[in-house]
């Protein structure tokens, strides 16, 4: 089945949708888009939004707002939409608020209550609510970028329109997943920053790139001083300057890469009449997001 890019609509609904959960609960309810109401709801009413991309909260951050909370009142509502399966209201922008307002003790809630958003909507939003307030650790963005082009079939280029990124923006957020899971976790924990990350990227051998890891940690290192040790590391010998791969086969991965949206490999013997091309995956859905793509080129 393959996966609708995201719809015109969407602008439109992102705009207004960050407008009305900029604005104070008085602004809200004085000035704004036609229609838009805000309602007391109930806590135990709300869930999560399922497609929340942020998977690190600030615990003692969560705290203060809490405590401002207790004091003031919430003075921003939250966004939801209401889920008659569940019979609940799940959150479209504001899960912050959400939890701060439990952590507070408090039974109810502003919010502004969408009438109805697809899964496509609720995942796009809360990843450009997300990223457009640099709530996001480098990580939780690369995994949002590739949770949204996955399930929704599209590509770098309209991500990069709908987040306000740029096309390289987003391809260097999504190589930062092909690092090995500890240096992850690094970047997620904030003892790497994001051009630390690249910087490890340009490494290419894993024992080396485990090397300048291992220094990163326990040194002060700058990115720049960062950049200079991984080209050090890499400095091409002659027997490596053999062995690089030629312009148009390095241009004919890229352009691969970009398609699918996944790193891609061409392995190749001495006369390069035979070889293997490697596609690679991290999850079933993303596998699954690859061959449609690749039978919707052959349509």
């Amino acid at each position: 089945m393959v996966r609708q890019a995201l719809g015109r609509g969407l602008d439109a609904l992102i705009k207004q949708t960050q407008e009305i959960s900029n604005m104070t609960t008085q602004e809200v309810t004085a000035a704004a888009p036609t229609g838009t109401v805000v309602s007391r709801i109930a806590v135990s009413k709300i869930v999560p939004n399922r497609f929340q991309p942020r998977r690190v909260f600030d615990e003692e951050k969560l705290q203060e707002l809490a405590q401002s909370i207790k004091e003031h009142g919430l003075t921003q509502p939250i966004v939801v939409v209401y889920d008659a399966g569940l019979d609940k209201y799940e959150i479209v922008v504001g899960e912050r608020r959400f939890r701060a307002t439990q952590l507070a003790g408090l039974t109810e809630i502003d919010a502004i209550v969408h009438k109805h958003l697809g899964d496509q909507e609720m995942c796009a939003l809360a990843l450009i609510e997300n990223i457009q307030r640099e709530d996001l650790n480098p990580i939780e963005t690369a995994l949002g970028y590739r949770n949204l082009m996955n399930k929704f079939y599209i590509t770098q280029t309209d991500l990069a329109s709908y987040c306000g990124k740029s096309k390289a923006a987003i391809s260097n957020a999504l190589r930062l997943l092909e690092l090995e899971p500890h240096i992850q976790d690094a970047l997620q924990e904030g003892t790497l920053t994001e051009g630390h990350g690249r910087a490890l990227l340009m490494v290419s051998d894993p024992a080396k790139r485990e090397q300048l890891f291992k220094k990163l940690k326990n040194s002060k290192m700058s990115v720049r001083q960062a950049e200079d040790a991984a080209r050090a590391l890499m400095a091409p010998s002659k027997k490596a300057a053999k062995g690089a791969k030629p312009t148009e086969v390095a241009s004919f991965e890229n352009d691969l890469q970009v398609a699918l949206g996944t790193k891609v490999e061409v392995k190749y013997g001495k006369n390069m009449k035979k070889g293997t091309l490697v596609i690679h995956y991290h999850s079933l859905d993303e596998l699954d997001n690859i061959a449609s793509r690749l039978k919707n080129k052959m349509l």
